[in-house]
């Protein structure tokens, strides 16, 4: 979706609204963070007390909490506590978000590895958003968003994102679901992540037990409810050698060529998978993603 905006890219964060307020939204946003994770998100180029004060404050009054990263030289990674949770779901920024805060040092330590790596793929996207003068923020990036696909089951991906791309006059909104694959589970499992994309893509609520009533103009596939045009799907992969990783995209594009289902999704909606690695080095606007549907690397704005 295109439309003409002249106003003035959004993609650092505003400097009249507190630091603590934007610190405490970060980790009720992304559920876990290390200090120079938010300073990236939020002041990038600062010193690092710039942030560790404040947060030592909030700390001290039992709004946030932290555990110590293994084998990491004593990294933080700061977590709301219960009291921070109820604090920030009166947000503004953040109502209608899911609440799915890490809010005890156990837990925290459960999810330490895949909710880092989530974040480490988003600070990839807003770090190139700030170099090209695109909009994506702190708040343009929600982890897990479930979605029904039917039969009582849901879809959970890792991350929405939400991104503005700004050419002059012109501002193009995209949006992708984000999986983000650790090398943690089987390919085959992270394959068929794709056929739930394709039944969310063509699933459609029918009315049970009686003739299913004359629908409004806007009835449709379930995911009109949240979104103009169904999203990207973007796998960004780590955890092995090049070799794994490479096999395990070959995985993914057989899966689109092979399944019916899949295939048809791949033929309306954009699909790509890169290395995080890659994300981080070059950007993701650089042609590091194989197109699933088949075809040479490219951005991720033009799969």
């Amino acid at each position: 979706m295109t439309t003409a905006d002249t106003t003035p890219s959004g993609h650092m964060p505003s400097p009249t609204e507190p630091l603590p307020h934007q610190l405490l939204a970060v980790l009720a946003q992304h559920r876990m963070a290390t200090t120079s994770q938010r300073q990236n998100l939020l002041r990038p180029g600062t010193a690092r007390q710039t942030l560790s004060t404040p947060l030592n404050t909030l700390r001290d009054v039992g709004l946030v909490d932290y555990t110590v990263l293994p084998q990491s030289n004593r990294t933080r990674a700061w977590f709301l506590t219960p009291e921070g949770a109820r604090l920030t779901k009166d947000f503004p920024s953040l109502r209608g978000r899911p609440p799915y805060p890490i809010t005890s040092a156990t837990a925290a330590s459960l999810k330490t590895p895949h909710t880092l790596t989530v974040l480490r793929t988003h600070l990839a996207f807003v770090a190139d958003a700030r170099r090209r003068g695109d909009e994506h923020g702190h708040l343009d990036w929600t982890p897990e968003v479930a979605h029904t696909i039917g039969d009582g089951e849901r879809i959970i991906p890792d991350a929405v994102m939400h991104y503005a791309l700004n050419q002059g006059p012109e501002r193009t909104k995209l949006r992708a679901f984000i999986e983000v694959d650790r090398t943690t589970m089987s390919s085959e499992r992270l394959a068929a992540k794709l056929i739930d994309y394709a039944r969310l893509w063509s699933y459609e609520p029918q009315a049970l037990g009686r003739p299913r009533p004359r629908q409004p103009a806007t009835a449709g596939p379930v995911w009109l409810r949240w979104y103009p045009v169904f999203p990207r799907v973007l796998f960004v992969l780590t955890g092995a050698s090049r070799y794994v990783l490479d096999n395990r995209i070959r995985d993914l594009q057989a899966m689109a060529a092979e399944h019916p289902l899949v295939g048809t999704l791949a033929q309306h909606v954009p699909l790509g998978a890169a290395v995080l690695e890659d994300l981080e080095d070059v950007g993701p606007t650089d042609d590091v993603w194989a197109p699933l549907a088949g075809g040479n690397p490219r951005p991720w704005t033009e799969l």
